[in-house]
């Protein structure tokens, strides 16, 4: 079903208004001079490393170690991943490293 152009302006719109007003929000609930809440300083403090870990196991969730490659690929990405992000602190250089390496991986050698 084809979607007219007032439709897609429209939903252009929307999705611009939502995302404008989800990062108005801290800002007016947390205005400037205003003390952050002890709870809201915890939890960003302890929500990043806690997201990163809930990556690394989705990530890994469907690797058989136990089988054919034994999830080669997958380490050696991830180990890769790791040095770089010590070395340079460059999220986008250690993702994107890690992305076309295990893409290689998997088409090219394993």
């Amino acid at each position: 079903m084809p979607v007219s152009a007032g439709r897609s302006f429209l939903i252009i719109v929307v999705v611009a208004a939502v995302t404008f007003f989800t990062r108005v929000i801290p800002f007016l609930i947390f205005p400037k001079g205003k003390e952050i809440p002890p709870k809201v300083l915890y939890l960003g403090k302890v929500l990043p490393p806690a997201i990163i870990g809930m990556l690394i196991i989705y990530c890994f969730r469907n690797v058989n170690f136990l089988a054919g490659s034994h999830g080669a690929a997958e380490l050696i990405a991830a180990g890769v991943v790791v040095v770089l992000h010590i070395w340079k602190r460059n999220n986008l250089l250690s993702i994107g490293v890690g992305t076309v390496l295990y893409m290689w991986l998997v088409q090219a050698v394993f």
